[in-house]
């Protein structure tokens, strides 16, 4: 069946005669398992239809207990499962493999390792995102598959190390929250007995409990007074226990778990049953076998206790989720839905507008920065670089945070505004690409990337570092171009003689009157940076008027 990705036929205008089937994958490296879907994309509905599945349960979650880290065999064991996702998707001829790690590879101290190991034994490159940009992409996935009519829907996805609520009337999502209990994560932090003790039992429940009920009011904070959502849930756990209900209450499992429904009460007559077995009785039970038969119990806990503290009676099944949200999001960034619904309308930018905000940046300041960089990007692309529309991308989002550390202190704000960026979970962009926007940030003045740098250490993609490394001269250039924070400058034109290995920038002002002293020296201050990069002298000039600068 083929979902139409959330708008009618009716407003795409005529398909392009160049549309043509797409195939893409799309990898969820989770905490228990490792998901890959296959689908056939047809962009003049715009449209997807699903083709090929494939599951491992690979349990990078079961990390070593004293140091966190992935475990070899774990780490073998998601290798192995990557190769044969791999495989198949290239089989099916698809055109990219678009891979997300999620809770066990943010937390464990040897994440990035496993991460590059797999860029350099597979040639897969598995972007790491955090909790709330999970969180934002499972919303992508189920509104591919469901209709909400403009109503409230609560979703729910329990992983093995994480679990995220999320709020959202089909436009902009309200609420997103990611906590730290997942199936996995809980059996084995908390479960040594076998069936579960009750005070082992009662222990669980309330820490699950504590645990959700902050994002739980968060949510319900952005609801109107009595206003009752539906509950959506997703994950393997929530589509085991709908099935158990279905065996039970059917006598069958239904071919499609989509839309399918079961209440509170009798969830918890299942977990009450459940926890009375040991975990070899559960394994015998038709729909779980011994991978899940091991964590059942706490990810029913988990979806017990949300619905309770939601006072939500009834859950609905949706079987698309995070991977299918991957599709949409590529779907999205490669201008293939013609977007009407505001949240979906430039994620990554309105994620920095609000950090931006939060912070107090002064915007007007910030943008023409931000315009200078991009200016001096498009007009030496070709000449003294090659990157694209991404890497301009996150000098933009750079260029616009760059002064968010006078938030803390006017002190070494350039440190403050890595550390604000980074942490603070900017949308719509992976971990790698926050980390480079930190670092932009970080290096639009004073000392340039340094490898001693824990910031510039901590991007541990080389591309990356490339991108830091060529494009913070860039950012100081335009913060100089500014310096007086007035608008001085009104254009910046690039002149490049390779003859003479120079650069020269002609300035603009916007009053002829005024000389720009302050720009032009500041300008004489950054330009050591460019110069090192380039391998070319740079040189200033004001509008007619050549600048002399001391050697």
């Amino acid at each position: 069946m083929i979902d139409l990705l959330l708008k009618s036929q009716e407003s795409f205008g005529e398909p392009s005669v160049a549309a043509r089937d797409r195939v893409l994958a799309a990898i969820d490296v989770g905490t228990n398992s490792i998901h890959m879907v296959v689908v056939k994309i047809q962009p003049a509905l715009p449209a997807f239809t699903i083709i090929a599945r494939e599951k491992a349960t690979v349990r990078l979650g079961d990390r070593d207990k004293k140091t966190g880290r992935l475990t070899p065999a774990a780490i073998e064991r998601a290798m192995t499962a990557l190769r044969h996702c791999q495989k198949i998707a290239q089989t099916l001829n698809a055109e990219a493999i678009i891979a997300t790690a999620t809770s066990a590879v943010r937390e464990a101290p040897n994440g990035h390792a496993f991460l590059h190991q797999v860029e350099q034994k597979l040639g897969l490159i598995v972007d790491l995102i955090s909790g709330q940009e999970e969180a934002r992409r499972i919303y992508l996935g189920v509104l591919s598959g469901m209709e909400f009519n403009h109503q409230p829907h609560v979703i729910i996805d329990i992983g093995g190390g994480s679990t995220e609520l999320i709020l959202g009337d089909g436009h902009e999502p309200c609420s997103l929250s990611s906590t730290k209990i997942g199936a996995v994560r809980l059996t084995a932090e908390m479960v040594n007995t076998d069936p579960i003790s009750n005070s082992e039992f009662n222990y669980l429940q309330a820490y699950v409990r504590g645990m959700l009920e902050r994002p739980v009011e968060e949510l319900q904070s952005h609801l109107r007074l009595g206003e009752l959502p539906r509950l959506v849930g997703t994950s393997g756990t929530i589509a085991t226990l709908a099935e158990l209900h279905a065996r039970e209450k059917l006598g069958d499992v239904p071919a499609l778990l989509h839309g399918y429904q079961f209440s509170l009460r009798d969830l918890r007559e299942l977990v009450n049953r459940l926890r009375k077995l040991n975990c070899a009785e559960r394994a015998n039970i038709p729909g779980i076998n011994e991978r899940r038969s091991e964590i059942i119990v706490a990810g029913a806990v988990i979806l017990q206790e949300a619905m309770a503290l939601l006072g939500l009676e009834t859950i609905t099944i949706c079987e698309r989720a995070l991977r299918e949200g991957i599709i949409v999001d590529w779907m999205l960034t490669h201008g293939l839905i013609e977007d009407r619904l505001r949240f979906q309308k430039s994620v990554r930018e309105r994620s920095v507008f609000k950090i931006a905000h939060k912070y107090q940046v002064n915007l007007e300041h910030s943008q023409r920065v931000a315009q200078f960089a991009l200016d001096l990007f498009q007009q030496m692309h070709g000449t003294l670089h090659s990157w694209g529309d991404e890497e301009k991308e996150l000098l933009w989002a750079a260029a616009i945070l760059h002064n968010c550390g006078h938030f803390v202190s006017h002190s070494g704000h350039h440190k403050h505004s890595y550390y604000l960026i980074r942490y603070g979970e900017l949308l719509g962009y992976t971990d790698v690409e926050i980390e480079t926007i930190a670092n932009l940030a970080r290096y639009h003045r004073r000392s340039g990337p340094k490898k001693k740098h824990d910031s510039y250490r901590s991007i541990d993609s080389k591309k990356h570092r490339q991108i830091v490394e060529q494009l913070s001269p860039l950012l100081r250039l335009a913060v100089a171009l500014d310096r007086r924070q007035i608008g001085a400058i009104q254009q910046v034109r690039c002149e490049y003689l390779p003859e003479e290995q120079e650069m020269r920038l002609y300035l603009k002002a916007i009053d002829l009157k005024d000389d720009c002293e302050l720009e032009l020296w500041s300008l004489n201050q950054k330009r050591p940076s460019f110069e090192e990069v380039y391998d070319l002298k740079l040189t200033p000039i004001l509008e007619s008027v050549p600048v002399s600068l001391p050697e």
